[in-house]
């Protein structure tokens, strides 16, 4: 396992630098590296040639001597030329946050989509950054074919960078195909008739947990429930794939619910980029769900985060809910009063068992690793979603089966009858399928 040195900065712009560096070492973790030590110094500016002060290179070059460090980790990002100027003052491999990130991003994504995603955004890093990557991008190059040099005086750092740039302009062509496919997926759903309902939230707050949580309580069949699950683990950016899985409570709407990436502090704005068409799910959702580890003391510091995401995607004026997850691990005084009667211990102890979940305005305290609040999250997502919806009455003539088939499966029936003229149902349903069958209309509560 390499031991990584990290050097974080306190530029006194506000940011909570220790708390970042502190995220960096779980993000080094996340990337099976061990940190041996840390480095912090405070600036007033930044150094142009090495971003840290020259009398700062050198201890912590001696640091790094000291407790045996492979690489040096810096927890901001690095210019080309502040790269290559480390490298060579160190004698050490050195990454930004940026880099370390995409690495751990390569090292996660299983889908086709999401291998495309993570090699453009680490093509678009490294484009600016050949000459610091390697010395050995400064020999002469060879090669054939439609990648070989174009003069006996071209360098490998001139062919690598051709090569770089039409793998790039290749994935970026495979991306919007993937895009389109994405998106007629997107209109399929839509033509549906169904809610759609995004987990967004920072990197390993429990979206994933909440997702299979949702899937055992209201996935169907046990067996079909479980192959249908999302990985979920313990750390930084366990997933990078977003999935959707219809969920279907009994005497609720059924809804699609889709786990997104997560977002983390200083994620790479080309890493944002890359994923905006996966990321696009939240953007098209009717509602989102916000979950938030409770149990983080910085978990505010996170919420701003995603939100300030959520506004870079444009998906900041869509209905949100927040949900508090891991509260069992909360002192119960810290659980605020709620609006469905439960109150805090207010005892400082831990929450007492059965005192999950607390509603309290649009956020609710849960667990989701032990199920709990499940059936008030949903009545919370209904309530949210209430203008949508329209209750209604409908005389359907047998002849259109297809019409009580369909109200079956996207509304919530509340009571069917077989009369002389046809089927009686009275339901909710959303106002486009109100729209649509209101010629069936017999009257309305």
């Amino acid at each position: 396992m390499e031991k990584a040195l990290l050097v974080g900065v306190n530029l006194n712009d506000g940011e909570d630098y220790l708390l970042s560096l502190e995220e960096l070492g779980a993000l080094a973790q996340a990337c099976d590296m061990e940190v041996a030590a840390a480095a912090t110094q405070t600036l007033t500016a930044v150094h142009k040639a090495f971003y840290i002060g020259t009398g700062k290179v050198d201890e912590v070059k001696a640091l790094a001597e000291e407790c045996g460090a492979d690489l040096v980790i810096f927890d901001n990002s690095l210019s080309p030329m502040q790269l290559r100027n480390l490298q060579e003052r160190l004698g050490l491999p050195v990454l930004d946050r940026s880099a370390l990130i995409l690495d751990i991003f390569a090292s996660r994504a299983h889908t086709r989509e999401a291998k495309l995603q993570v090699e453009a955004a680490r093509l678009q890093y490294m484009l600016p950054r050949l000459v610091g990557l390697h010395a050995a991008l400064s020999r002469q190059g060879g090669g054939s074919g439609a990648m070989s040099n174009k003069g006996a005086g071209e360098k490998k750092l001139e062919l690598d960078r051709r090569v770089l740039e039409h793998r790039l302009t290749e994935l970026r062509r495979e991306l919007k195909e993937v895009s389109a496919e994405r998106n007629t997926q997107r209109k399929r759903r839509a033509g549906n008739g169904i809610t759609k309902a995004a987990l967004v939230g920072y990197t390993n707050a429990g979206k994933s947990t909440l997702m299979n949580a949702m899937l055992d309580r209201y996935g169907g069949e046990e067996a079909d429930a479980a192959q249908r699950k999302v990985l979920e683990q313990d750390m930084l950016f366990a997933t990078l794939d977003t999935t959707v899985r219809r969920i279907a409570p009994e005497n609720h709407h059924a809804f699609l619910l889709s786990d997104t990436v997560g977002f983390i502090h200083k994620l790479p704005h080309h890493l944002v980029e890359a994923f905006r068409s996966t990321l696009e799910e939240a953007k098209e959702a009717d509602i989102l769900l916000q979950v938030v580890d409770y149990s983080s003391p910085h978990y505010k510091e996170q919420i701003a985060v995603t939100n300030r995401t959520l506004k870079e995607l444009g998906a900041d004026g869509i209905p949100m809910l927040y949900v508090y997850n891991k509260a069992d691990l909360v002192p119960a005084d810290q659980i605020p009063a709620g609006d469905n009667g439960k109150q805090s211990a207010g005892d400082g102890g831990r929450q007492p068992a059965g005192g999950l979940p607390v509603v309290a305005g649009d956020g609710i305290y849960l667990s989701a690793k032990d199920g709990t609040g499940l059936e008030e999250l949903v009545a919370m997502i209904e309530r949210k979603l209430a203008p949508a919806y329209r209750e209604c009455t409908l005389l359907i003539p047998y002849a259109d089966g297809r019409a009580v088939s369909y109200l079956n499966e996207h509304a919530v029936v509340q009571e069917t009858a077989y009369v002389q003229e046809g089927v009686r149902m009275r339901l909710q349903c959303r106002a486009e399928d109100y729209g649509y069958y209101r010629k069936y209309l017999m009257r309305t509560p």
